[in-house]
């Protein structure tokens, strides 16, 4: 039975290069692409993969939030993350929402095979330049420590609310988004921004871009 993959980038010409990559093997099929995180957690749903590879950076739902998603909806599914970047707190931000893997996209090409193959597995794989005992005291600090990230203020709404508003969209679009009311929507943007302590919109994309929530791309 092949090892069915799914493959999640706002990016065609970087979903292409994973798809000929990964079925060159012979014995992986990629099942399905989605192009932002909202997206990817449906199809992720009524497909099943064994592994998603889902950039960290994606519209609408970024692939942290995407990948908690996915982790509870569909606990037998792996997430490879894919990043521009090795940062501690995007690193640990992964691993905390379930991801068993991070690749940075630079090596993604020479790693993303072995990285789905260990996942698969059960296994943890960071690719090379993230240095593994680094990350686990990292975790342990962070997990230890009372000094929490400020996301960790917000509610898994909140924080996908907090990513749409940086990204421009409207109270009514968002609410269509989410089902929701747009009066619901304020509520829940006026609720984080106390939260954070931010009064303003620029304040809050300074905010989301910092903590990799987004990155505006």
């Amino acid at each position: 039975m092949p090892l069915k993959v799914f493959l999640a980038d706002d990016h065609a010409v970087v979903r292409e290069g994973l798809r000929f990559i990964l079925e060159a093997q012979g014995d992986i099929v990629v099942v399905g692409e989605a192009t932002n995180g909202r997206q990817a957690v449906q199809k992720v749903q009524q497909l099943n993969p064994d592994v998603v590879v889902m950039d960290i950076a994606m519209p609408e739902l970024n692939g942290i939030e995407a990948t908690v998603q996915i982790r509870e909806t569909c606990p037998s599914t792996e997430v490879v993350i894919l990043s521009m970047y090795s940062t501690s707190e995007q690193v640990f931000q992964a691993l905390q929402a379930g991801a068993l893997g991070y690749v940075l996209k630079e090596a993604a090409g020479e790693e993303i095979v072995k990285a789905v193959r260990v996942v698969h597995g059960g296994r943890r794989y960071l690719c090379q330049q993230v240095a593994e005992i680094a990350i686990d005291n990292y975790v342990r600090r962070r997990q230890a420590s009372q000094d929490r990230s400020p996301l960790e203020r917000l509610s898994s709404r909140e924080r996908e609310i907090l990513q749409l508003v940086v990204e421009g969209k409207t109270s009514a679009e968002i609410a269509e988004i989410l089902y929701i009311s747009p009066k619901t929507v304020e509520t829940y943007r006026s609720r984080l921004m106390h939260k954070l302590g931010i009064s303003d919109i620029p304040g809050l994309v300074k905010f989301a871009i910092q903590h990799g929530l987004t990155s505006l791309k």
